[in-house]
């Protein structure tokens, strides 16, 4: 019986790769046998991953690289492409969260929002897409957010993060159409709150807590590896026919 769900000989990138999901997003493509190309800004942790990767016997190739930068994008695909002779998936995990009230946020940190949760997302994309197209083949993964849906109640810092996430899933949404017809799907991921070095401090705050009661309906935070199966699933050709999609991990959350 054929194992849709192998990734043996594909390429897959994965941006934002030096810490939290994008490391997990890493350890759970390299489990299915699929070769890495690790792409961050910050050196000395990205070689930190790199070496515990390759300790498991996965193939890593590592490349520095700011997605805000269109040059810098462009290069790093290169690279890429130039190491692995090709590209077929890309995780467009890199992204950014800071929480400020809508009516006292400076432009500077909408802006920065703006430019590594979109423009990075979109870059990325437009370039690794010359690749898939040429190829015929590719799978792209945005990560959105439940975020990418709702908003949250009463939250006051939560506008800019929601409009990226947003914008991210209707990107998704209008890639998938662009480039349907050309072996290419486009899909997002929906997390709720997970472990990570940008919502460790929101989750250990007493306030939080009771929002995950009020609600998440399973109460609690996502744990490492639940996202997996996703990733996973848009990654392989498990998901041929799926494309344009948002699919929310989110412990029920958006089903209220």
């Amino acid at each position: 019986m054929k194992n849709y769900f192998d990734l043996t000989g594909k390429v897959a990138v994965v941006t934002g790769a030096s810490s939290g999901l994008g490391v997990q997003f890493a350890n759970a493509l390299g489990n299915q046998s699929a070769k890495l190309a690790l792409v961050a800004r910050r050196a000395e942790k990205l070689e930190a991953v790199k070496k515990d990767l390759e300790a498991k016997g996965f193939e890593v190739f590592t490349q520095i690289c700011d997605v805000t930068d269109s040059e810098s994008v462009k290069t790093a695909v290169s690279a890429i492409a130039g190491h692995y002779g090709t590209i077929d998936i890309l995780v467009n995990n890199a992204g950014l969260g800071i929480g400020e009230p809508a009516d006292t946020m400076s432009d500077e940190v909408w802006n920065q929002m703006m430019e590594t949760n979109i423009n990075g997302v979109y870059f990325f994309a437009r370039e690794v897409g010359k690749i898939m197209r040429k190829n015929q083949y590719g799978r792209i993964i945005n990560l959105g957010s439940i975020h990418s849906r709702v908003a949250m109640p009463f939250s006051k810092m939560m506008t800019a993060y929601a409009t990226t996430k947003g914008a991210v899933f209707m990107m998704t949404k209008a890639l998938a159409n662009e480039w349907a017809r050309e072996g290419i799907t486009v899909n997002a991921i929906g997390p709720a709150y997970f472990e990570s070095e940008m919502t460790s401090d929101i989750l250990k705050a007493d306030e939080f807590k009771q929002v995950l009661d009020t609600y998440c309906p399973m109460g609690r935070a996502g744990k490492a590896g639940e996202l997996d199966g996703a990733i996973i699933y848009f990654a392989s050709d498990a998901s041929t026919y799926t494309t344009g999609q948002l699919l929310n991990i989110d412990g029920g959350w958006t089903a209220i």
